[in-house]
């Protein structure tokens, strides 16, 4: 079967998001748009995950726990994890590995924590747009350990892309699959830099505002909606 997903939605949790991200906001505006499968990747924190899961899980919509981590080398990778727990003992990592520098809201935005009833509860003091102290190869090995799987994010683009910043992609890493913007098709990219013939790709929204998330217009072919089933497709080799 054909699942339509989009595996890279921000709430208002990013200090980029607009504040309207809300868990019931991306949940019912995922549905509208008929996707089956999404994944909240906040900048450096999964704190909005509890509410969005529980949410989701009331509306019947899918959710793999995420977070994009920003790392040493000012790379964006995406880690998703087949569990809520998994995901916050990152979060956990992630916010120790952070420089003390506070959010300035009226520069960078809010970084709101909400509950499942769309209540702000708390807010993230640390400015979740600075690099973490983890290089690539950390946030590689701290994911596999916690049983998930790491994708590099928007490798096209010239900012926070493992391609622009490091040049090429690490064959330590064993990346199977990487993610392209919507903004440009494939072909485009593969022609534009060739290295990423050999790669599998997502494309994912990137989305910062509600009408951003993407259209019922990319899919994934599993048996039946799991993570591990999608865990097979991101990384056709990982071992059992």
């Amino acid at each position: 079967m054909k699942f339509a997903y989009d595996l890279h939605i921000h709430s208002a949790l990013s200090p980029c998001g607009d504040d309207d991200m809300t868990p019931n906001n991306i949940v019912n505006m995922a549905l509208i748009k008929g996707l089956d499968l999404i994944a909240v990747t906040d900048h450096n924190s999964g704190r909005n995950l509890p509410a969005v899961m529980e949410v989701a899980k009331r509306q019947g919509l899918m959710v793999v726990p995420g977070i994009e981590v920003q790392t040493k080398e000012e790379v964006h990778i995406l880690c998703y994890f087949k569990n809520l727990q998994s995901a916050l003992k990152l979060d956990e990592i992630i916010y120790n590995c952070l420089p003390n520098i506070d959010n300035n809201e009226d520069i960078f935005g809010k970084q709101l924590i909400f509950n499942s009833q769309d209540q702000i509860i708390g807010k993230i003091d640390k400015l979740l747009l600075s690099s973490t102290a983890l290089s690539v190869n950390d946030v590689f090995v701290l994911t596999k350990g916690l049983g998930g799987v790491c994708i590099p994010a928007h490798v096209d683009r010239p900012a926070y892309s493992i391609i622009f910043n490091l040049g090429f992609i690490p064959p330590s890493l064993n990346v199977k699959t990487v993610e392209f913007s919507k903004k440009d098709k494939p072909e485009t990219i593969i022609k534009r830099h060739p290295i990423l013939k050999k790669y599998n790709y997502i494309i994912s929204s990137d989305a910062h505002f509600l009408w951003d998330i993407s259209e019922r217009e990319h899919f994934i072919e599993m048996e039946y909606l799991s993570f591990t089933n999608l865990t097979y497709i991101l990384c056709p080799n990982k071992e059992k």
